[in-house]
């Protein structure tokens, strides 16, 4: 079964599955096993660590797939300043053809990305950043709905209505991100108007993850309940798993004139990998969106995709019966 989309031709992959740009996840055997599986993997340039590091991750990444792969380059406000061009250098001298930006936005690195032929995915949680995005002149945005993992913005605008909207005003593909991780919802964002997802979460919980068993484990274990937004009082929502130590985040934070240094020690990174590492469950801050009611199963990534696109051309056929038009297997938007 192939679905073929404007995401497809565009990145030059079998089917319309993008992985999130994860951190901690990001490393090269994820994403060379997502893209093996005929998705987009994808490595995160701030989880090597150094421009230099990315430059090596990305190396490896090419020896274990021939297949296209992306680059997830997040741009943060810092106090440290971050080597960002060094960053995009490197991915330009990696030959990789797809980046995907995060955070603020790309302007400054969009001219010398489209010299080298290089498409940008930015992501978005809302349609007035998408169609600053589109008018910037990136090649696709990718949505994110309330549900995700990550950075949802401030709007609280579920997927339901958020990806029809985009899908209303921009004309560049657009992928459909947060909530994601079977065929029902490939089918059901290709319908609402867009040319692909984007799973991160779901991707967390495969064979090929780079965590320990046990906290893999936690996505199959938990449900769309077990989430926790923090930040919430600083302008800066983020949707993590509910343990421990989210619950305290949000204690301190609802307390009147909180303020970031209260919980800088809770959400510390080097806190939240060695919990991903070492399988504590209550070790620190994990990344996850809602879409954890929907994970019953640890699969390969080449099973996950293929199960997704199987799924996905089942609900098509279905519908299209329903419709009395018989089977079709070209979802282009």
């Amino acid at each position: 079964m192939t679905l073929r989309t404007r995401l497809t031709d565009l990145l030059g992959i079998e089917h319309p599955i993008v992985m999130g740009g994860l951190t901690f996840y990001g490393r090269a055997e994820l994403a060379s096993a997502v893209s093996n599986a005929g998705a987009l993997g994808m490595l995160t340039a701030l989880t090597a660590g150094s421009p230099e590091a990315l430059a090596a991750e990305i190396a490896r990444c090419r020896e274990m797939t021939d297949r296209p792969f992306g680059v997830n380059l997040t741009l943060l406000p810092t106090i440290d300043p971050i080597p960002y061009d060094a960053y995009r250098a490197a991915i330009i001298e990696g030959g990789v053809k797809v980046v995907e930006t995060a955070g603020r936005a790309p302007t400054d690195h969009m001219a010398d990305f489209g010299a080298a032929g290089v498409k940008v995915i930015h992501k978005c949680a809302s349609v007035r950043h998408a169609l600053a995005a589109e008018r910037m002149g990136v090649d696709v945005i990718s949505i994110d709905g309330f549900e995700c993992a990550g950075h949802p913005g401030e709007d609280d605008v579920g997927g339901l209505v958020l990806i029809p909207a985009t899908a209303d005003r921009v004309s560049i593909p657009i992928i459909a991100s947060g909530g994601f991780a079977d065929g029902r919802g490939l089918a059901a964002a290709l319908m609402l108007g867009a040319d692909g997802i984007n799973m991160g979460t779901r991707f967390c919980a495969t064979q090929e993850a780079p965590a320990h068993p046990g906290i893999k484990r936690l996505f199959v274990e938990k449900d769309e309940r077990d989430t926790n937004l923090i930040f919430r009082s600083l302008g800066n929502t983020a949707r993590v798993m509910r343990n421990r130590i989210s619950d305290e985040v949000v204690t301190r934070l609802s307390r009147p004139g909180a303020a970031f240094p209260e919980v800088a020690e809770l959400v510390a990174g080097t806190r939240g990998r060695a919990a991903l590492v070492g399988g504590d469950p209550e070790g620190g801050i994990i990344w996850a969106g809602q879409v954890m009611g929907l994970i019953h199963d640890l699969p390969t990534c080449r099973d996950l995709v293929a199960r997704i696109v199987a799924e996905a051309g089942s609900r098509a056929t279905t519908l299209a019966a329903m419709t009395g038009k018989g089977e079709t297997s070209d979802a282009r938007a």
